[in-house]
């Protein structure tokens, strides 16, 4: 009588660690392509508002930019 072995599951490594998920504030889970996405919407949105509160008052868009550009950078990072 032949003995029936147990195949090899390739995809199972009992002694690998778990993979410990970075968990960010956004309430979804993201990869960085997302959160650049997101910084983008929000860019876009900064501009108009600015462009449509805050140009007519004096304060140039490069201050929208680089406020902009400050936020997408903590969004991709810890986001």
């Amino acid at each position: 009588m032949e003995s029936i072995e147990k195949p090899i599951d390739i995809l199972d490594d009992g002694n690998a660690r778990p993979i410990l998920q970075k968990r960010g504030f956004l309430p979804i889970e993201t990869n960085w392509f997302d959160r650049l996405f997101i910084s983008v919407v929000i860019w876009v949105a900064l501009s108009l508002l600015w462009f449509r509160l805050m140009e007519p008052v004096g304060l140039s868009i490069w201050i929208s930019n680089l406020i902009a550009l400050a936020l997408a950078a903590f969004i991709i990072a810890k986001g």
